[in-house]
Parts: C-alpha cells; structure tokens; sequence
C-alpha cells in the first residue's frame, strides 16, 4: 500500500509517503520512501518520485485516497531563478 506516515511535532504535522505492507501501523517501517508532503505551507507543498510510485503500483500497491489526489495534481514547477 502507498500511504502517509505522519511526522514532525506535535500540531506540526508533516507527512511522507511511504510504500507499506497494509497491516503495518501507520509509521512502521516501510519497504520503500517515494516522497514527501507537507500540508502547513500556503500552499500545500509535496514531492513524489513518480516513477517509483508508477513501479509499485504496477506490482500490486494500491494507494490511498489521500495519496491518489495527491498524484492527480499537477507537479509543482520548479522555482524561476531570480535575476
């Protein structure tokens, strides 16, 4: 399963997603890192290496609700150098 694993402090949450056996509790080791989320920014900011959730959705993993609107969003562009 491809899931959030909550991090940070307390009322600072800040999550990653993480591919995970689905009996495993929610911060238990995962098999596998594939990205981060971070909901306390405006506005929210996440990275996701898209391949490897391509990889392991094609070997059976199935994500979560949260996890799959985040992969429907569009990649957030790179910053512009200022100059």
């Amino acid at each position: 399963m491809i899931r959030l694993a909550r991090f940070g402090a307390r009322k600072q949450p800040y999550y990653r997603v993480v591919v995970i056996e689905k009996e495993r509790a929610r911060n238990g080791r995962p098999v596998e890192v594939v990205g981060t989320y971070n909901p306390r920014t405006s506005p929210a900011t996440f990275d996701l290496k898209r391949e490897r959730i391509t990889y392991w959705v094609s070997k059976g993993a199935k994500c979560s609700e949260r996890v799959g609107k985040l992969l429907a969003m569009p990649a957030p562009a790179a910053a512009a150098p200022v100059a």
